[in-house]
């Protein structure tokens, strides 16, 4: 590169080149972060994003960005919180990716869209802890048997194609139709958040637009699309939700009417 970095920020110390290795052959001091996670791990992203601010010169940007994430997760918590138990919908995510786009049976117990609004997920798990971080293969027969209010698809989903995709999977797939929420028109798409890593505004603006689905009272005043470029202006510059949202098939914050979707 010319003009070359003056450093190099390394995530996953024990993935891809050895961080000393690396600033060993370039000369360039590697600063080695914790990637952390809006759910469990803030604290770990919150000392990253400070150590890469006072190491660029932008720590008041770190610092507002921090204040970002806190003050919009503490919003969604404060709208939800108090909800009784009884009064909550139960919900499923499907076509979580990991590495790759997978099918409807991928999800993530403590999906943070679900987790910053207090939603019913049937696949959370209380005793796993930081497990539940981790994308996890959950069964039709578990699905089918809880029953879930409302379904929401990771729209990554349908970049594996026909085989791979959970809106082929729903329609096509016989044991499916039994689902109340497919029957009752209750599908609905998400932006995904994560691949390899994590965009942090797509996790918020998809808690914005679930919390619209689930609780409607309390989010009247919001317009999930108009929060989504709130957020992404704030974080890269702009209000990109729209390009987001084209490519992915036009879906992301809809109402999905399966058995008119043209599926390849």
């Amino acid at each position: 590169l010319n003009p070359a970095p003056q450093v190099i920020f390394k995530t996953y110390s024990t993935m891809g080149h050895d961080p000393r290795e690396l600033q060993e052959k370039t000369g360039i001091p590697v600063v080695v972060l914790n990637y952390g996670h809006l759910v469990l791990g803030r604290k770990g992203m919150e000392e990253s994003l400070m150590i890469m601010g006072r190491m660029v010169g932008r720590e008041q940007r770190a610092k507002d960005v921090i204040d970002f994430f806190n003050d919009t997760i503490a919003d969604l918590q404060k709208r939800t919180s108090d909800i009784p138990e009884d009064q909550r919908p139960s919900c499923y995510v499907g076509g979580i990716a990991h590495k790759g786009p997978h099918g409807m049976t991928s999800t993530e117990p403590a999906y943070p869209p679900f987790y910053f609004v207090n939603a019913k997920n049937i696949a959370a798990d209380p005793e796993a802890g930081k497990k539940q971080l981790q994308q996890v293969t959950f069964s039709r027969e578990n699905l089918i048997a809880a029953d879930p209010d409302h379904i929401f698809i990771d729209l990554s989903t349908i970049q594996g194609g026909s085989e791979v995709s959970a809106l082929y999977q729903l329609r096509n797939e016989a044991c499916y139709q039994a689902l109340s929420a497919l029957r009752g028109g209750r599908v609905y798409g998400l932006l995904p958040y994560n691949w390899y890593t994590q965009n942090h505004g797509s996790i918020l603006a998809d808690a914005y637009f679930v919390g619209k689905i689930l609780y409607p009272h309390r989010f009247r005043d919001v317009d999930p699309a108009q929060k989504a470029d709130e957020i992404y202006t704030f974080l890269v510059g702009k209000p990109v939700f729209g390009k987001m949202k084209e490519s992915f098939a036009d879906l992301a914050f809809t109402q999905i009417e399966i058995s008119e979707l043209e599926l390849k």
